[in-house]
């Protein structure tokens, strides 16, 4: 069970790829995209010269669900986690992904519950057992201590 990073659409667009940025009313058409000291660089077709690239820093970019590349079975962008509803698998409702915390050895699914209260439930095939996007809900099966700790 694998939670891709947003970075990992924007690799995964090629030349031409069409993103929306905040503030902006019209497209921009990406030229490449590379890592360089654990940055993602955008050359943006539209942008010619440093000034105007640098007055592009830091807002947000959106990418059509329509351009977003697919992901082998099993993996799962960002964006399609956030939100769904986790039960167990005896049906027990825990409440709704509400933000993954990403760890070196797996991401780990925060689920905050009706009267707001959380819990972390890490991203492993021992823990989740389905993911069903169009249904917005997540299958768990809670390992000892992951509910109630003893």
């Amino acid at each position: 069970m694998v939670a891709s990073a947003y970075s990992d659409i924007l690799r995964g667009l090629g030349p031409g790829a069409e993103v929306q940025l905040e503030g902006r009313s019209s497209p921009l058409h990406l030229g490449s995209v590379r890592s360089s000291r654990g940055r993602l660089l955008l050359e943006l077709t539209e942008c010619e010269d440093r000034d105007g690239a640098e007055a592009l820093r830091g807002l947000e970019i959106y990418v059509p669900v329509g351009c977003v590349p697919p992901l082998p079975t099993g993996t799962y962008y960002q964006w399609q986690i956030l939100g769904l509803h986790v039960v167990t698998d005896s049906g027990e409702a825990l409440g709704n992904v509400v933000e993954i915390l990403e760890t070196g050895a797996n991401d780990v699914y925060v689920v905050r519950g009706e009267g707001g209260q959380e819990m972390l439930l890490p991203a492993i095939e021992d823990v989740v057992k389905e993911v069903d996007l169009e249904g917005g809900r997540m299958v768990v099966v809670l390992l000892a201590g992951l509910l109630h700790p003893e």
